[in-house]
């Protein structure tokens, strides 16, 4: 953690929403003119997509059926811990981009599935990350303990596999059968490097859908803000001024005296206001600092 230089975290797994919270949080930037350095999880993989395959390929012939991207192994999770230390330390670091389609291998003038070159943040009051492993703690690295606001984005699991079929079918041409077998393949990863997580996170959003979601591999589409809602955990709620919340968020109501409810398709209305003010907090105690 670092007074200076404050790093905040969002962690889920692919096909959470982590890139819709992602963009909640760049409006609020705009909005209280902050200027943030981005990291994208998928920028500290260890291999482009044509290396994990011969890598997944030789595991399975070394009996290991489960080694995905999830896996703490598949990343470069000691590079990344290095970068929150330096921006921790001096508010400096590095980053690059993993170009996953053909829009991004356009606009990056490199193949699809490949990284671009390391580049240097430019001038910022904050560190943002969002990614699978932004609040890790494995045997070599503690990711978690750099974070100044961590935030898990966790739907429930079949909410989850629908969402993640959904997009890999419509964005990237899988079949419903080919995205069952990498979920598949991620369980044991998931179990054990994405879920520990959440309980390193100072705020969990968990989406619910209240439809039935019983069979998420014949979901005909995935269930709207108005068919869900959003439990909301605080690990530490001391501070956090639910009678206002609860007054200024219609239908919310509290479940345990750390947690809120509140209908799914007032996210960004709760996210505004839950997170602008622990926001405006850390800027506030890094310009004292400074």
């Amino acid at each position: 953690m670092s007074t200076k230089h404050p790093i905040i975290s969002i962690t889920g797994s692919s096909g959470a929403g982590t890139t819709s919270v992602k963009r909640i949080f760049e409006q609020i930037f705009r909005r209280e003119n902050i200027e943030a350095a981005f990291i994208e999880g998928d920028a500290f993989h260890r291999y482009d997509r044509q290396a994990m395959k011969v890598k997944v390929a030789e595991e399975q012939a070394n009996g290991n059926p489960n080694f995905t991207h999830f896996n703490a192994e598949a990343n470069e999770l000691e590079i990344l811990e290095q970068v929150f230390d330096e921006y921790s330390r001096r508010g400096s670091g590095r980053t690059r981009t993993y170009i996953h389609d053909d829009e991004e291998a356009a606009q990056y003038n490199a193949p699809a599935g490949t990284f671009t070159d390391w580049r240097e943040f430019g001038p910022s009051d904050l560190l943002f990350y969002e990614g699978l492993h932004g609040c890790a703690v494995t045997e070599k690295v503690n990711l978690a303990r750099f974070g100044d606001l961590k935030i898990g984005v966790v739907p429930v699991i079949n909410l989850e596999w629908i969402q993640k079929i959904h997009r890999d079918r419509a964005t990237r041409g899988y079949s419903t059968e080919a995205v069952m077998d990498v979920i598949l393949r991620r369980m044991p990863d998931y179990v054990r490097y994405i879920t520990p997580q959440f309980t390193q996170t100072d705020i969990n959003f968990q989406r619910v859908p209240i439809v039935d979601t019983s069979n998420p591999f014949v979901a005909r589409w995935i269930p709207t803000a108005d068919e869900s809602m959003l439990v909301i955990r605080f690990a530490k709620p001391r501070g956090i001024d639910f009678p206002y919340l609860l007054s200024m968020i219609h239908d919310s109501f509290m479940s345990r005296a750390n947690s809120i409810v509140v209908p799914g398709n007032k996210l960004d209305l709760a996210m505004q206001l839950i997170l602008t003010p622990l926001i405006l907090q850390l800027i506030e105690r890094r310009n004292r600092a400074s």
